[in-house]
């Protein structure tokens, strides 16, 4: 296979595309900054999360799941969160499509369809997770929770690259809720080691 790629000092990202291309990794989509995980590829991405959700369960992580839908007013209130990812949201504003009056055969937004409150596809879970966690956390007696969710999210990308940038990734997210701060912290390092370990003993890729 080799033979028939652009060599990484002449082009090292179209170097890269055909690499994952012609390995049977993944395709670009119909859907625009998106990408086709084929078989292969997500054989892959099983292993990497099987293997790490073994070493978070053996820390205490449980796995949970949160919507893929934030309200907006939820996710503006994490103000750290709107400034950082507002450009890259996407954003629903209607619930309903009708048949197009005027192009027999087509699809239109229902105009008397429109939301409430707009939607945001979830670029992150920090808004609709804590959230959630206020009515879970009664007193410290509930404390430590150790929650991860495996999910996916979309942050929509001007320049994207198969694996590297794509506009709806997978990934995980761990969030827990400790009654100190030394806890906190202990937490942060402990899982810092776990992602280190991870990366270097199962991936082999130094760090």
């Amino acid at each position: 296979m080799g033979k028939n790629l652009t060599s990484r000092s002449e082009d090292y990202s179209k170097w890269y595309n055909e690499l994952v291309v012609k390995a049977d990794l993944a395709e670009n989509s119909a859907v625009r900054g998106c990408m086709v995980i084929k078989p292969y590829g997500y054989a892959i991405w099983e292993k990497m999360q099987a293997e790490l959700d073994r070493m978070f369960k053996e820390t205490g992580h449980q796995n949970a799941y949160f919507p893929l839908f934030v309200p907006k007013s939820l996710f503006e209130a994490e103000e750290k969160n709107a400034e950082g990812f507002a450009k890259e949201c996407a954003v629903v504003t209607h619930y309903r499509l009708q048949n197009d009056p005027d192009n027999p055969g087509k699809l239109r937004v229902d105009p008397e369809a429109k939301l409430e409150e707009e939607l945001v596809v979830r670029p992150t879970s920090e808004a609709i997770i804590w959230n959630t966690y206020k009515g879970w956390i009664q007193s410290y007696r509930d404390l430590p929770l150790l929650i991860n969710q495996w999910a996916n999210v979309v942050r929509w990308e001007m320049r994207t690259r198969l694996f590297l940038r794509t506009a709806e990734f997978l990934w995980q997210e761990g969030h827990t809720a400790h009654s100190t701060k030394k806890e906190a912290i202990a937490e942060a390092e402990q899982m810092n080691d776990i992602y280190a370990d991870f990366a270097q003993n199962f991936m082999a890729i130094p760090v």
